[in-house]
Parts: structure tokens; sequence; C-alpha cells
């Protein structure tokens, strides 16, 4: 018998499975932690403060690499729903759009271009944003560099904030840009990344506008305005060039059509990629248009990567779930029956739709255009036309449900049209009844194309846009639901390994930021740990919050089975609930 006489660590958490995020696999055994850092990962370890982990698994913080917090940033310090699903660091600023620089007095611009691309209320982001706080980048930077956060947080330069800056009308309205706009926006790119800034990012698709309906600024930027915006990225030392390129997510003929095609957009970032020598992050779904762009996507990226370029695709580990109720946004919600009753409270908005005169009005009824073109409202056109392949969110909604779940098919079995069908579900009870169209991702009615992006050796893992679509979508549940789907609960094909979905959205995150102190729990690593009790791991159907500056509505999705989250060695969660310490900050560059 052996005494151990060696100092306890700050703290251990003893007896779990480790999944250390470097893709081996997993292994029982203590995590120790001195001074925010893993200082130790092995056996039988002592610890001041000791956590018990049997029966649980012991994996990195996760690494979300696309999120929408721009504003939210700046008046809270939670930042849900990342918070609730584990995310111990993340990267916002991404598509384009942000709020930095900002001219004096015309944020209205920046304003209208984050609500009609990220459907982000205006009203909260009017509120809520301490206006006039800062103008540049770097600016920006030392505000949010001043606050604390239950995580840590990174920044990109968004191109859309970028032109307003430099070309003002000119480059909302995306004109061409000149030389000198070039060398000025070339200058502030490195300005910003060499005051922290991790990337620059740009949007090129039309389907993201303005709430008036414009294509944002940066749609239509040339070859050489893009390129010379990221090399001055590598002037300022280097970051990572993130994108959302023409015709990624579906041709847009309703819109007019993309102006470029995806095969020369990929050949674009691949030139841009060599040429300056920095990282290049991408879009790449499953969509109906071109249901093989994707196959095309990873292809490219293999093959240019092994001629100089360095490309990663970014894939989504779930279909993109545009979600449908009374609280948000419905097939019916622009019928003129309707509009009198959508100020209502949602119960009693429900009881009154659930009238037989009232619901024959509304169905029968004709459809009033919304206000403002670019506004995410005119998505209904679109969720009636899809109707019948919505789905019902049970409970504990379920990612890769079958056709039999849709619309059309609950209308046959009743006897009954689908859009009755589907009216009958969201005025039901007390109408927080929520649908979901599965479009982008599952274009053949499985995940079968995601489970091969997500295991393919080039692609990162993202999209989850969590703080964006706040009324739309509630995918920053992804990191929870990626691992209770596909490493426990599929059931309509191939699993994908615990230690590789992990290592996917921890170690190979990190690195393309170039965060080299986390990702994997390895001594000498930030202690950023997740305890999860995956057996009991869930995530519930989205309720509606009305908690966002100025009364703003989102969906939020509630998570069961973290038992802790430690953010730099301190607790922020405990059992899903929060510690109420804030030991995050900015990261910079």
């Amino acid at each position: 018998m052996t005494n151990d006489t060696s100092a306890p660590h700050d703290l251990v958490i003893k007896g779990g499975l480790v999944v250390d995020g470097t893709g081996r696999p997993p292994f029982s055994g203590d995590v120790a932690v001195d001074a925010g850092r893993i200082a130790e990962v092995g056996a039988h370890l002592r610890g001041q403060r000791e956590v018990d982990a049997d029966g649980a698994i012991v994996a990195p913080g996760w690494v979300d690499v696309h999120t929408h917090f721009d504003g939210q940033a700046t008046w809270d310090d939670q930042l849900d729903p990342s918070f609730s699903n584990g995310v111990t660091s993340l990267v916002m600023g991404n598509c384009g759009v942000g709020f930095a620089p900002c001219p004096p007095g015309e944020q209205d611009t920046l304003i209208e271009i984050m609500e009609g691309v990220e459907d982000i209320p205006g009203s909260a982001l009017s509120e809520g944003v301490p206006w006039g706080a800062w103008r540049s980048f770097p600016e920006y930077l030392d505000f949010l560099g001043q606050r604390r956060y239950a995580m840590d947080i990174a920044a990109q330069l968004p191109h859309g904030s970028l032109r307003f800056e430099v070309m003002g009308e000119r480059g909302v309205h995306n004109e061409e840009a000149t030389e000198s706009d070039l060398v000025e926006m070339r200058r502030l790119v490195a300005e910003a990344v060499a005051a922290g800034a991790v990337g620059f990012s740009t949007s090129r698709t039309i389907f993201h506008r303005a709430i008036d309906g414009t294509a944002m600024p940066g749609t239509y930027a040339t070859a050489q305005e893009l390129s010379e915006l990221v090399q001055g990225m590598a002037d300022g030392g280097g970051g990572v060039f993130e994108a959302i390129m023409s015709a990624s997510i579906g041709d847009m003929e309703a819109l007019g059509g993309e102006r470029f095609s995806h095969e020369a957009e990929l050949d674009l970032l691949a030139d841009i990629s060599r040429a300056s020598g920095q990282k290049t992050t991408f879009t790449t779904v499953h969509h109906r248009d071109r249901p093989d762009a994707w196959r095309t996507a990873l292809e490219v990226a293999s093959v240019e990567n092994q001629r100089g370029a360095h490309l990663y695709p970014q894939v989504a580990s779930r279909s993109v779930g545009l979600l449908s109720s009374l609280a948000g946004y419905h097939p019916f919600m622009r019928r003129a029956a309707y509009l009198p009753l959508a100020g209502l409270p949602v119960a009693e908005r429900a009881a009154a739709m659930a009238d037989p005169v009232m619901k024959a009005k509304i169905l029968e009824g004709d459809d009033v255009e919304p206000e403002h073109a670019g506004s995410m409202e005119a998505l209904y056109k679109a969720l009636q036309t899809q109707l019948p392949n919505m789905y019902r969110l049970a409970a504990t909604p379920d990612i890769e449900p079958p056709v039999d779940d849709t619309f059309a098919a609950i209308a046959r079995s009743r006897g009954v049209d689908p859009a009755e069908a589907m009216y009958d579900f969201l005025v039901e009870g007390d109408g927080t009844n929520v649908a979901s169209l599965m479009g982008v991702g599952y274009v053949d009615g499985n995940l079968d194309s995601s489970y091969e992006m997500l295991t393919h050796p080039a692609t990162v893992v993202g999209l989850a846009d969590a703080g964006a679509h706040v009324r739309l979508i509630c995918d920053g549940s992804s990191p929870s639901t990626q691992l209770t789907h596909w490493t426990r609960d599929r059931h309509r094909g191939k699993r994908i390994p615990l230690e590789v979905m992990v290592e996917k959205q921890t170690r190979r995150n990190a690195r393309l930021y170039g965060f080299a102190d986390r990702g994997t729990i390895e001594a000498g690593m930030r202690a950023d740990i997740n305890v999860i009790d995956l057996d009991r791991l869930t995530v519930g159907r989205p309720v509606a919050h009305h908690d966002l500056p100025a009364g703003g509505m989102r969906y939020l999705q509630p998570v069961a089975g973290y038992l802790a989250t430690f953010v730099n060695g301190v607790q922020t969660r405990e059992n899903d609930a929060d510690t109420g310490e804030r030991p995050g900050g900015l990261i910079r560059g």
C-alpha cells in the first residue's frame, strides 16, 4: 500500500468516461484542474473539490463557430441558447452582418440589415444595444472586452458594416467599390484583425436581404474586392474568411436568381485562400435546387487543399428546421381575417381561431402582403407552399422523422386538406404546438447526406445560428441534439462514434480559429469542460419566450442532462441551472 502525499488539486472530476476531443476512444479516468487549467488526466486523483462523474461523459466544452450574438453580447452576459447547450467558446460576426464599424447615429441601417438577414427584432436591437459606445471595430472589441460572460466570445469583422463605413449608401446599395474604397477597406480589415478580430465574413446569397428587401451590402462584390479584403486580414496577422456564397443554399429563382454559379464561387474561394494563405470556411448544405452541390463542395475542398488552399466546408448536424407556431410564423399569419387576432395572447388567439366560423374565414380568405418586402413574415408564402411537407414536433422532437408524420400524411388519414390538418394542430390546446419544415438538409427525407458531410475529413460543424432567426429557427441546440441523435438515438441509418462527434465540435472548431489553448482534455489546456449524463440528455420542443429587449420574442429549447459546465475551471452550470458565475470574456485573435 502506498500513500499519496502530493497536494490535492483545486478540482477533480472523478470517474467519468473521458471523451477528450482528440478523436481517440473514450476511457475512464479523473480530470484534475488547477488555476483554470487541466493539470492532469489519470486515476485516483485527489481534489480540494471533487465532482462525481460516475456514469457521465466528460468532454471539452463545445466550440460554436457560427453564431450571431453581435447585439445580444452588448446587453446579455448569459448568451442563451448557447449557454444551456454546453458551449464554452463561440464565434460571432458571421454572414457579413454585425454592428461595427458603425458611423455615429447611423445604426438604423445596420439594424435593418440584421433584422432582415438574421430575423432579430429591430426593436430589441434598437433598445438593447448601447449605440454610440463605439464606432470602429477595435472600439467595439474594447467594449466587449470590458464585459464578463458565461463563456468566451470571439468576433469577426462583417463585410456589410465595413462597406457602410467606407462607402456609405453606395456600399449599402452594392455599387462597385472604387480603388480608393478598396484601399481603405483593406486598411480597416487589417486594423480590426490586429486589434483581435478572429476573421472577416461576407454573404453573397440574395436570400440575405435587409428589411426593405434590398440585397445586403457585399452580395455582389467583385472578386478583386473579396481578394483585397482577405489580403487585409492577412496584413493584420491572419484569421478566418467565413462566407455564405451565391447559390450555396439554392438558386433563389423566386427572388430573381443568384448572380454567380456554385462552381465559380468554389473556384473563387480556392483562389483567394491560396493567394492569401488564409483559412476559408463556407456554408455547405443539401438543398433541392442542386441536390449534388454539397458533394461538389466536398470534392473541390479535398482537391484544392492538396493544391495549397485551406478550405473548410461548414456543415450542419441536422436539417435547418423552419419553425411554425402561433407565437412565431405560420402559413395563416397574413390572412385578412387573422390579422385582427394577431395581437392577442397566444392562448386567447388559439381559442378565437378554433371557432368554426373564424376557422372557415381564415382557411378560405385572402392574404395581405407584409409591409416590408425583406421581412421574414414574407415566408408565409413558402410555409403555405411547403405546408404538406411540414412535421409536428413532439415534446422531445425527432430530428429525423419519417414521412408518415407530415401534414400531408395526417390529412390523408383524416380525409381533410393538409392546410386544415395543420390549422387544427396549431390551435389545439393552448396554442403552443410547434411544427417544423425540414427543408435544407432533408431533401431525401433522411439525414444520410448529413452523415456523409459530418464524417468527411475536410468539414467543420457549425451553421447553428445561435442568437439569430429567433422567431423561425432554434438550431442553437445543435451541439446537444447531435450527441443524442448521432451517437445514441439514430435508427434510420448509421450512427457516428461518440469520440468523432465530440472532436468535431471541440478540437476541430477550436483549431480552425486558432484557439490552441482549448478543445481537448489534456494537461495544460484550459479547463473548459462539460460533464453530461448522455443517457438522460434531452432537448425539448421549442418554447416561445418574450425576454428580449422591448419584449421581443425568441424560441428556446429546454435542455436536460448537463450535470456541470466549467469555463476556465469555474463552474457556470450545475444540473442544467445557471450558477451565476461569469468567468468568460473576449478572445482576441
